[in-house]
């Protein structure tokens, strides 16, 4: 099922809803923010079909407007059941151990400066990231939390669709050993083809999600860690997978 908002062309990965209570924002480009249980609760509400209601502009998804008897939506009861149920969710046994390859590969982690933004214990700063392009009022620095630095991965999703903030959350790390495809469209399998050099270059063929008669296409953005020699990369993504 494609997520509420999101276009074929543009499409957004599933998320792990593991760990949800942890992060300040939901959806890849930030849609909501997640003050407490009650904003997961609207958020499910929203994603049951409410969004079909709301104006984008002069469009409205759902014209001409139901009639409001004929509609429904889970309980308050139901709402707090599941938003509840998704905070208890807890991830699988990690197999991979922090033997001292991933030792090495956690120096690699601070020496290149990675935990400004997936700063340890959550490995995200909870912040969002404007994309090139989006041009967004001053006060957005005070009243959310917004990196003062543009991102420079496909802007697609967040400016070309209904989910579209302008924005794309620092996602977390933890989990990442099990949490492939990787990218907000999962366009890479894994984590050894995401720190592949080649990643960035126009006749790179994608490990995950390549789009409708595409053979090969640069995927853009995060090249921190793409000038790595192979042994630090290796030994980073060794890090990476005990998280």
């Amino acid at each position: 099922m494609r997520p509420p908002g999101t276009s074929i062309f543009y499409p957004a990965a599933i998320p792990d809803l593991i760990g949800v209570k942890e992060r300040r924002y939901l959806d890849s480009t930030g849609v909501l923010q997640q003050r407490n249980l009650g904003d997961l609760m609207r958020y499910a509400a929203i994603n049951q079909g409410a969004d079909q209601l709301s104006l984008y502009g002069k469009f409205r998804p759902r014209e001409p407007l139901p009639e409001p008897s004929t509609q429904s939506r889970y309980s308050d009861a139901q709402l707090y059941a599941l938003a509840l149920y998704i905070y208890s969710l807890k991830p699988p046994p990690n197999p991979n151990k922090f033997d001292a390859l991933a030792a090495r590969g956690r120096k690699v982690f601070f020496s290149e400066g990675c935990e400004s933004c997936h700063t340890p214990p959550l490995y995200t700063n909870n912040s969002l990231e404007p994309v090139a392009g989006f041009d967004f009022p001053k006060e957005y620095f005070r009243k959310y939390a917004v990196m003062d630095n543009l991102f420079d991965t496909d802007p697609s999703l967040t400016l070309k669709t209904r989910r579209g903030t302008g924005f794309y959350k620092v996602p977390s790390l933890k989990g990442l050993w099990y949490r492939g495809p990787f990218e907000h469209n999962g366009s890479v399998a894994t984590l050894e083809d995401w720190f592949d050099p080649r990643r960035i270059k126009d006749d790179y063929v994608p490990t995950g999600f390549r789009g409708s008669g595409v053979e090969t296409r640069a995927v853009p953005g995060h090249e921190y860690g793409l000038q790595l020699n192979d042994e630090e990369r290796k030994a980073l993504i060794a890090f990476l997978k005990t998280l």
